[in-house]
């Protein structure tokens, strides 16, 4: 069926939601039976009530995990057999993509056909990646003498618990599931409490798959419970997380008070992205300064937030991204034809809503935006901000927002550029649009960050690494690398 053409608003409505626990293959409610309201910001709305996971879930969960994982019957399946059943999940991903785009946009209020055309395909391609994968990762022999032999052996770590954001679900979530059960692992999955739906599913997807029962467990629930009970649990062997920087040092915190379990943390950002005056083509750097930040309302890990533009260009640069932010007006999420949608809920949004009245507080210059938008459907937008006259010392340079609010700061020089650029807690991406190939190849090499863009912003696939520097985190989601995470290396000496 043409997406364009789809009566969203009617599938929505028939739609059936999944809102339980899924432990060792099978869907349980909370072993408190307690449930938690799970809103839709597209109209705030109650979508439906969902298993409130807390300490005894997790213990299960994880009891679970633990017996699959030392029984083998996951782990030392024959790689061929591994990758026959993740290759078939990332075709039930893609078979099953309408229901799992519908449940993204109502859970998290983006844009269906973000939903449908980016966050669910990608989600499919990412496991297909590390299901082919599988049968091509080799161990080692090492440069031992002629009277022995050393082996070099990469081995599951065992149990890994995934704690997983709202703004891409189902995407973030297979990032962190694929390179852990491919090479062997069991999971525990808890997704944010604001946005459980395509996680609970995924679950049963997986064991129609052929996923062993036990292999992936999903908990619903809210990180000061399950989340924390995940990060102290003594028989996790690994923390894989994406979210704030501030929790991501809980987790730190849990891991050296327990059983000192490995931490992978990818955590926010505070992008610069710099325009030179020798850019070719400002137009086109407009266009993506402005889908820089408004993309996914602004709630990106790696958004483009501040904007650094040549004084001599930065008026002419700076109304260019304000019109083409117009394109970037919030719309209703299930409408094919609507590019940006609502805050993932009413406490974000006011959070984004503060930040907006610090920039004017502390001096900022207010050029578009800044106001809630679509109050009349209860739902929770916000229109695309632009702010000028910034510096590097007010919050909204330095803190992440989390939403569609664009810092605009000046600068003369090359190195002045750069030292703005890394003027920040954060390193997790940075972009630059020059004709220059040394000021960009200095660029790559001078701002510390993950992932540098040169004339082009978010681009990539699945093959290449994911990750920040600084207090963005450590570990590498997407590529090869993220195999390494999962696992641990063991050395084997034998003499002849």
């Amino acid at each position: 069926m043409d997406a364009l053409a789809t009566n969203w608003h009617d599938r929505a409505a028939r739609l059936d939601i999944r809102t339980k626990a899924f432990i060792d293959g099978r869907y349980v409610d909370a072993a408190s039976g307690k449930t938690f309201e799970d809103v839709s910001p597209r109209d705030g709305k109650v979508l439906a009530r969902v298993a409130e996971c807390d300490a005894e879930d997790v213990d299960r969960a994880v009891a679970s995990a633990r017996k699959a994982f030392e029984s083998g019957v996951w782990r030392d399946q024959h790689p061929r057999d591994r990758k026959r059943v993740l290759l078939k999940l990332a075709q039930l991903i893609e078979q099953n993509a309408d229901e799992l785009a519908l449940l993204e946009t109502l859970d998290m209020g983006k844009p269906i056909r973000d939903s449908r055309s980016i966050d669910i395909p990608l989600s499919a391609r990412c496991m297909q990646y590390y299901g082919e994968a599988i049968d091509k990762l080799y161990d080692e022999v090492g440069p031992s003498g002629p009277n022995s032999m050393s082996l070099i052996l990469r081995e599951p770590l065992g149990v890994i618990a995934a704690v997983v954001p709202w703004n891409f679900p189902l995407m973030m979530a297979v990032w962190k599931l694929a390179p852990a059960l491919a090479t062997g692992n069991s999971v525990v999955l808890k997704p944010a409490e604001q946005s459980p739906l395509t996680a609970i599913r995924l679950a049963e997807l997986a064991v129609e798959a052929g996923l062993p029962p036990g292999v992936l467990n999903v908990l619903p629930g809210f990180g000061e419970t399950a989340g924390q009970a995940l990060g102290r649990h003594m028989d996790v062997d690994m923390i894989a997380f994406t979210g704030s920087t501030e929790v991501g040092k809980y987790f730190m915190r849990y891991s050296g008070e327990s059983n000192l379990k490995r931490v992978s943390l990818e955590c926010g950002g505070k992008t610069p992205h710099i325009v030179m005056p020798d850019a070719a083509d400002l137009d086109l750097a407009a266009k993506n300064a402005a889908g820089g930040i408004f993309f996914n309302q602004g709630e990106v890990c790696n958004a483009g937030s501040r904007l650094l533009v040549h004084e001599s260009i930065k008026d002419e640069f700076l109304a260019k991204v304000v019109e083409y932010g117009k394109s970037w007006t919030p719309g209703d999420p299930l409408d094919w034809n609507s590019r940006t949608g609502a805050m993932v809920d009413d406490r974000q949004h006011g959070r984004v809503l503060s930040y907006i009245e610090k920039g004017k507080a502390e001096g900022a210059v207010l050029k578009s935006g800044g106001n809630a938008a679509r109050t009349e459907t209860g739902g929770f937008y916000i229109e695309p901000t632009v702010f000028d006259g910034v510096d590097s010392g007010m919050t909204i340079a330095r803190e992440e927002i989390f939403g569609p609010v664009l810092s605009t700061l000046t600068f003369r020089t090359t190195e002045e550029a750069f030292r703005i650029a890394n003027d920040t807690i954060y390193g997790l991406a940075a972009a630059i649009w020059t004709k220059d190939l040394s000021v960009a190849m200095k660029a790559a090499k001078t701002i510390k960050a993950g992932s540098v863009w040169i004339n082009c912003f978010d681009a990539g696939d699945i093959t290449t690494p994911f990750g920040g520097f600084k207090q963005s985190g450590f570990g590498r989601d997407k590529s090869l690398h993220a195999l390494d995470k999962y696992t641990d290396l063991k050395s084997v000496w034998i003499e002849l």
